[in-house]
């Protein structure tokens, strides 16, 4: 199978079977075991780029086709989607060549009738790529925010209840960017100088993370969990907003810690490398396959102190009632922060998504706190965007428990180029 219709049929995969895209190209790279690095790089950008700017893309299949996208075939349409990706946003390649490989591909896939629509369709869209109308933004926000950066309108709705038309427009522009892929130092092994170099003498680009000390940013590499310094447990992988989590949760040497829903890890194990890997850390999960996660990485990293349990955060254990000096407990949530990871999760997520998860991070957040001593920590964080699930959360919590709030960061992706993050500090007061 061609690199461009791996592409096309994990689109359909993604759309069909409700699909999570990282999955999907996993399974896809496995099925197809002959696809060198380049070619796994280019399916990626066809795939995560067509997604990120799906809403556009068919907002200009429609100007152009007779036939609405609603109305096509699966393999035409993703045919199509992959093509105007290419056309507007990999301009290298030649549009004649874009054009050619997706009439092979629809003739070689039985709808050598339809191969003249397609090829009529994309020439027609690369000859007026220049003169498209788009939405006013100034007669109708939500619209043009909707076709120029893929996001439903619900969303936008949602947003501009509590974030400014400024903030939403930075936001929805760092969203179509591809993530930055960053990593925590282990410092129980190394420090970041030496990390560096490391990965520099492996042909690793890597460099500093301006105001993060213990960040670095790796950059044009392969497969990551192949490289030595990876294997020798000298970092994990880890963004800027769960760092900002960590350092607000403020571990210390000999603290005893619960983080109730770990996996796959990372928090664990900053806290364990802030603690210079002395005292204690409960990393719990519900699911064994994390829990294994979890167990593998701080076996990976060196560190003792962490121990993986298979443990509900919706399950009351008295046996830890106010015993840990700090909680941090990182719910599940709408994810409308990490759209850059996972493009899918705009068009998925309802507003009932939103309510319910909102319903069981109050849940959790009632179990919890049971857990932090008088004069404890807890610190709540999602990565999402949205005010049910972080500031309303926050008002309900220390209006129904003991607790006092600290502080509370709302992060969105441009602040510092990293995943939208909400993070609430509270210290137990009774």
């Amino acid at each position: 199978m061609k690199d461009r219709e791996a592409a096309i049929y994990s689109l359909m995969d993604i759309f069909e079977r409700d699909g999570y895209n990282n999955i999907v190209l996993r399974r896809a790279f496995k099925k197809n075991e002959n696809f060198t690095s380049v070619q796994k790089a280019f399916i990626t950008e066809l795939v995560n780029g067509t997604l990120r700017n799906l809403i556009f893309i068919d907002y200009i299949i429609n100007i152009f086709s007779k036939t609405k996208t609603d109305k096509m075939k699966p393999l035409i349409l993703n045919t199509l989607r992959v093509s105007v990706y290419q056309i507007f946003f990999m301009r290298k390649i030649p549009v004649s060549a874009v054009c050619n490989e997706a009439v092979e591909i629809v003739k070689k896939r039985g709808f050598k009738g339809l191969s003249g629509f397609v090829n009529g369709v994309l020439r027609n869209i690369s000859k007026n790529i220049d003169n498209i109308q788009y939405p006013d933004i100034e007669k109708n926000f939500i619209k043009y925010v909707s076709v120029r950066y893929s996001y439903p309108e619900r969303i936008i709705e949602y947003w501009l209840e509590n974030l400014s038309h400024d903030e939403i427009l930075k936001m929805c522009e760092k969203s179509l960017e591809p993530p930055r892929i960053t990593a925590a130092v282990n410092t129980v092994k190394t420090n970041r100088e030496r990390l560096l170099e490391v990965l520099r003498e492996d042909g690793v680009l890597a460099e500093k993370v301006v105001d993060f000390d213990g960040l670095i940013e790796i950059s044009k590499t392969d497969d990551i969990s192949q490289n030595k310094a990876y294997r020798n447990g000298l970092f994990h992988i880890m963004d800027k907003s769960s760092y900002i989590a960590v350092e607000e949760l403020s571990p210390k040497e000999n603290d005893y810690i619960i983080d109730v829903c770990a996996a796959p890890g990372g928090k664990s194990f900053l806290c364990a490398y802030l603690m210079s890997n002395k005292g204690e850390i409960k990393s719990r999960d519900i699911y064994e396959h994390k829990i294994k996660l979890i167990s593998d990485g701080m076996k990976r990293l060196g560190l003792n102190i962490i121990h993986a349990e298979k443990k509900d955060a919706l399950t009351v254990y008295k046996d830890d009632f106010k015993t840990a000096d700090k909680v941090i407990v990182d719910v599940p949530c709408s994810g409308l922060g990490i759209v850059r990871k996972k493009p899918d999760i705009k068009y998925s997520k309802s507003f009932e998504d939103i309510e319910r998860l909102s319903r069981i991070q109050k849940n959790i957040l009632t179990v919890v706190q049971n857990y932090v001593k008088i004069g404890g920590i807890l610190v709540y964080s999602t990565c999402t965007v949205s005010y049910k699930e972080n500031e309303e959360n926050v008002k309900w919590f220390i209006e129904n428990f003991a607790f006092e709030l600290i502080s509370q960061k709302r992060i969105l992706p441009q602040d510092f180029d990293s995943d939208g993050f909400f993070i609430a500090k509270f210290v137990r007061k009774g």
